[in-house]
């Protein structure tokens, strides 16, 4: 007798930097989401597709909560929140050494008391060294503040439980037919990867002060799947950031720099698309963009 198959959606929560992009991108085994030692890296709610022969889960990676410090914060953290609505089971990421007391995590426990959602609490990086006997303390500490169904030890980095986390995963799904094609990864179109994948070398090629500052806009994609007479796929790309120190960094002496971001970028688009790219990047200032209503709608961070 065939199994049921079953679908729904598994949204992941959780505070800056403990690893959720990196855990997407290892249980689809493909790098999706953006992954650098920064925090808040993640902007978007990008949803990412995890297909068997019974199954098909649409992972939801978040922006991380925190306490933002502009506007553009303050909408990152309602799209992570309010991803959270639409999900069949919630995947609460900490790392061994995270505490519930902490103001990312109370906001977190808080909305998560809201829900009648189960919560898969994922204790993330016990790959690093002396983890194994800090699991089940901070297991315990979470389970005192939240109804969890289930407490996954996990390693994003070395694939540690990965296949029974997707069980897991996997039982709480209803039965249903598949909610996208197959063969499909991702909901986003090639575009948004694009820039996604230039922030990404952007963000980890600078220094302290430009990273967060940074917000890419794809001003031309042409490419030889819908653009038969090219040979290549073009790509003109305009990085923006706040002040001009920023930019001065971002460019490099004698624009070093961005033609190393841009040859970065140019190697992973190429491996993402199978085309040869030709990738031209501009760099401009946007007076403190991360503040203004105007500026977040053109970069698509509206309401």
């Amino acid at each position: 007798m065939n199994k049921p198959f079953k679908s729904g959606v598994a949204a992941l929560a959780g505070r800056p930097n403990v690893g959720k992009s990196s855990l997407v991108n290892r249980l689809l085994d493909f790098r999706l989401s953006v992954v650098t030692p920064k925090p808040q890296t993640t902007r978007d709610a990008i949803l990412g597709l995890y297909n068997d022969e019974d199954c098909q889960i649409v992972f939801v990676d978040t922006p991380g909560v925190h306490e933002p410090e502009h506007r553009l914060g303050e909408r990152l953290v309602d799209r992570a929140l309010e991803a959270l609505d639409e999900a069949d089971v919630i995947l609460y990421v900490v790392t061994i050494d995270d505490r519930p007391f902490w103001s990312e995590n109370r906001t977190i426990i808080g909305r998560l008391k809201e829900t009648k959602t189960p919560v898969i609490l994922c204790v993330n990086k016990v790959d690093l060294p002396g983890s194994r006997e800090k699991i089940l303390p901070v297991i315990s500490l979470f389970q005192k503040e939240l109804d969890i169904r289930d407490a996954i030890p996990v390693s994003a980095r070395d694939g540690t439980h990965r296949e029974l986390l997707l069980q897991t995963v996997k039982s709480y799904l209803p039965e249903g037919v598949p909610l996208y094609p197959d063969d499909q990864v991702t909901d986003r179109p090639e575009r948004f990867l694009a820039a996604e994948i230039i922030r990404g070398k952007a963000m980890e090629m600078t220094e302290e002060e430009v990273p967060h500052s940074l917000a890419v806009e794809i001003d031309e994609y042409k490419s030889p799947d819908e653009y038969p007479d090219r040979t290549d796929l073009l790509i003109r790309a305009t990085v923006y950031v706040e002040r001009p120190g920023q930019r001065a960094i971002l460019l490099g002496t004698g624009g070093r720099m961005i033609r190393a971001v841009g040859s970065a970028a140019r190697k992973e688009l190429e491996r993402l698309t199978g085309h040869k790219v030709f990738l031209d990047l501009w760099v401009k200032v946007s007076q403190d963009w991360r503040d203004s209503e105007r500026e977040l709608r053109r970069l698509g961070y509206g309401e």
